[in-house]
């Protein structure tokens, strides 16, 4: 083990730490926008109840999102200054719009939004969270931007006296052809996790407090919180299928390390499942699917697809000596895990739509416990695809310019590396027990009453009994 291992586990502990709040963030944002608009236009007070309620749950998990998001951005200069230095000049243009306009109109219009209920009028208090959540997605683009320099560089020269990158057209760093399609995939992905959020929580409270006079706002969450689920699951799959196509055409030894395909194919097949021996590069058992992995990566069925060997050879000639191979087994099964938790969240979602058709009311304790579940689901297969996407574009920290083993700071030792990484971990680890003790608590809490409080008595302490302003 050296620093280089310990900062790549550091970085990757710190990303999907940090995903586990971030498509919670975006997806709530806009449907608590959407539950206010509904409330704004009807005057239903079952409406305002689901936003107060699905709104503090949004808050807590922002709040936390925040805290991770600054410490990644951190490790580029501390863990990652030679990458800094290389690519500086185009990575931080996309992040800093993204810290100065993006973010900024995020949490000020969240700040408004917080506190102006019964301050700001209706619709300018509105205007603040539909502001705060375009905010959010814009954050969200900027970032994916940057993220997809690193999958496909566009828009940019290397200096020969400096051998750094610069920016030379930025509009096409931020209409990158990743970007553009990881963006809505993102997106996607985020509103499958709000989505099932709400349905977990409003599932809960039908079950468990069915005879509760905020039954019909629950029972409304989970039919709106299920539709949200298989929309996403439907636009991920759309989305992801184009990623797949654009992806093989710009990166063929990611599409190949997700199927493991050593060999060139035409057509190639796209395996279910596989046993084989660890390294991945013996397969012993497989049920495949004909002609599908042609169709994902090429659009054609019989589409050739190029294996690993062919591909290693190529990079080698044209790169240099070394391995361009990631870890197959990684990019294997985080690929299908992507793919199976989110269509078990799906399942579970038209699983709930079932139980209430024609007006029931759900009582089964296994459809609670899948719905308690759920949210999990969609979190997991966020994480594993971004397992992928990153793991799968090794050993390239910059693909075709820059390999990860040369972005890591030389000057920073394995002690240094390793004490920061378990004292974050820590840390991290506190942080989530925190953030799920928040989310329980207030999600049991259920919507909040919004009966009038008596106003204030406006006789002065001097004029009461002694035992009154006592």
């Amino acid at each position: 083990m050296d620093a280089l291992d310990v900062a790549r586990w550091q970085f990757g502990v710190t990303t999907v730490y940090h995903f586990l709040f971030v498509p919670l963030t975006i997806g709530l944002s806009v449907l608590v926008a959407i539950l206010q608009t509904m409330w704004h236009r009807t005057g239903n007070e079952r409406y305002l109840k689901l936003t107060k309620f699905y709104g503090k749950l949004f808050l807590i998990n922002f709040a936390m999102g925040v805290v991770t998001g600054i410490v990644q951005e951190f490790q580029f200069g501390m863990n990652w200054s030679d990458y800094s230095r290389f690519v500086g000049d185009i990575f931080g243009a996309p992040l800093a719009i993204e810290a100065l306009v993006a973010f900024f109109l995020e949490s000020t219009f969240i700040g408004l939004w917080i506190f102006g209920w019964d301050r700001l009028p209706k619709r300018a208090h509105l205007a603040s969270i539909w502001a705060a959540a375009i905010g959010t997605n814009l954050s969200a683009y900027f970032i994916l931007a940057a993220n997809s320099f690193m999958q496909n560089p566009v828009g940019y020269r290397i200096n020969p006296d400096t051998g750094r990158a610069e920016l030379t057209d930025f509009p096409a760093v931020l209409t990158n052809k990743v970007a553009l399609i990881t963006f809505p995939h993102t997106l996607a992905g985020s509103f499958l996790v709000a989505g099932s959020l709400i349905v977990a929580v409003g599932l809960w409270h039908v079950i468990r407090n069915r005879d509760s006079a905020d039954t019909g706002a629950y029972r409304f969450a989970t039919k709106f919180g299920s539709w949200v689920v298989l929309v996403a699951s439907a636009a991920v799959l759309f989305t992801g299928d184009i990623q797949g196509k654009i992806m093989t055409d710009v990166q063929p030894m990611k599409m190949a390390a997700a199927e493991g395909l050593y060999t060139t194919e035409s057509p190639a097949s796209f395996s279910v499942l596989t046993v084989g021996s660890l390294d991945g590069s013996r397969e012993l058992f497989a049920i495949k699917i004909p002609y599908l992995l042609s169709y994902l990566g090429t659009g054609d069925p019989n589409g050739t697809v190029h294996g690993i060997n062919d591909l290693q050879a190529q990079y080698a000639s044209q790169y240099g000596a070394g391995s361009y191979t990631p870890i197959i087994p990684v990019t294997y099964w985080s690929f299908r895990f992507m793919i199976a938790f989110g269509m078990a969240a799906a399942a579970i979602a038209l699983l709930v739509l079932w139980s209430q058709r024609k007006g029931r009311t759900p009582t089964s304790r296994w459809l609670l416990r899948a719905g308690l579940v759920m949210p999990v689901l969609p979190l997991l297969a966020n994480s594993f695809g971004w397992i992928f996407t990153e793991m799968g574009r090794q050993p390239w920290i910059v693909f075709g310019e820059m390999l990860t083993r040369n972005g890591v700071s030389r000057s920073v030792s394995l002690a240094e590396v390793l004490t920061s990484f378990t004292a974050f971990t820590l840390i991290y680890a506190s942080l989530a027990v925190v953030e799920f003790k928040l989310l329980v608590r207030y999600a049991r809490a259920g919507v909040p009453d919004l009966t009038p409080e008596p106003a204030d008595d406006a006789t002065d302490d001097a004029e009461r009994p002694l035992a009154f302003a006592y």
